[in-house]
């Protein structure tokens, strides 16, 4: 059990049932939800609430959920008709995985510096994914940042190949004063699969878009309204950028993908795993 008065992580009935886990020195607060796909439902990092988080839409378990950091294994995106094709025969995958959907482990880190989520195989996976793996996902709040390490474990016989993505929802004042700093000027526009300009799809913020885009570096998030910016620092594989908006919510997704939709049928920086090994991808949100 990962109860106690002294520990930092701390079971919670409200405003929703979670864990709670405060940092020791900075106070800084996670949410997690590991029975609804290990969902990080609140960062609050010095004192603010980072994460836009439906909590209305999370109390019907019938819909998907909106906000938090949802988990994106083993694929990102969809695939045409679901069907992810395999040496061992067609299988059903529906658009971004299962992982969000499952029910994850938790524990402390034993340094109390952060939480560890995991997530196996079960019968039901292998019903859409005929692999024997372990994600492993690391959290970690530190001075004014979000350190997220995951490692994914193939233990399967036979090469196992994936795609895994984040999908965090961050808080914007207003979406018509959003500025996003490092993008490359060409994006591959979700809603039509086409190629598309960044500064076209970045003036449509306030109208819904949805675009992938494979940036140099870092990308900044800068909500005008508030003087508050979010920068995502990703590392490759992990490192191309999806960016989404849902108007009328005020928030932007800002999301580290190791490959983009249908990378597992067209190749395009599919991740492969032997059997018996493994692949660690990372990055970080670092707030000002």
């Amino acid at each position: 059990m990962i109860d106690g008065h002294h520990s930092p992580l701390l079971r919670k009935q409200s405003p929703y049932p979670h864990w709670q886990y405060l940092h020791p020195e900075s106070g800084d607060r996670l949410r997690i939800v590991p029975e609804r796909g290990g969902l990080v439902t609140d960062w609050c990092c010095n004192g603010h609430e980072l994460l836009y988080f439906d909590q209305e839409r999370f109390a019907d378990p019938e819909k998907s959920i909106r906000g938090g950091i949802p988990v994106l294994f083993p694929i990102c995106g969809n695939l045409p008709g679901d069907l992810l094709p395999l040496p061992s025969g067609e299988f059903i995958l529906k658009q971004h995985g299962f992982a969000r959907d499952q029910p994850w482990e938790l524990q402390l880190l034993e340094d109390h510096s952060g939480v560890k989520l995991s997530l196996a195989d079960s019968e039901e996976t292998r019903a859409v994914y005929p692999f024997a793996f372990l994600l492993e996902m690391v959290v970690r709040p530190i001075r004014n940042a979000l350190e997220i390490e995951v490692n994914v474990h193939n233990r399967s016989q036979t090469a196992m190949p994936f795609s895994f993505g984040l999908h965090p929802y961050f808080k914007v004042t207003d979406l018509s004063q959003v500025r996003l700093e490092g993008l490359p000027n060409s994006c591959l526009n979700h809603l039509q699969m086409a190629e598309a300009e960044t500064a076209i799809q970045l003036a449509a913020l306030t109208e819904g878009v949805d675009f992938l885009t494979r940036p140099e570096g870092p990308v900044t998030l800068v909500d005008e309204a508030s003087w508050r910016s979010l920068q995502l620092q990703h590392e490759n594989p992990m490192d191309l950028t999806v960016v989404w908006t849902d108007p009328p919510r005020q928030m932007l997704c800002l999301e580290p993908w190791t490959g983009p939709r249908e990378a597992l049928i067209s190749g395009d920086r599919k991740l492969e795993i032997e059997a018996g090994g493994k692949q660690r991808l990372c990055c970080g949100y670092f707030s000002s």
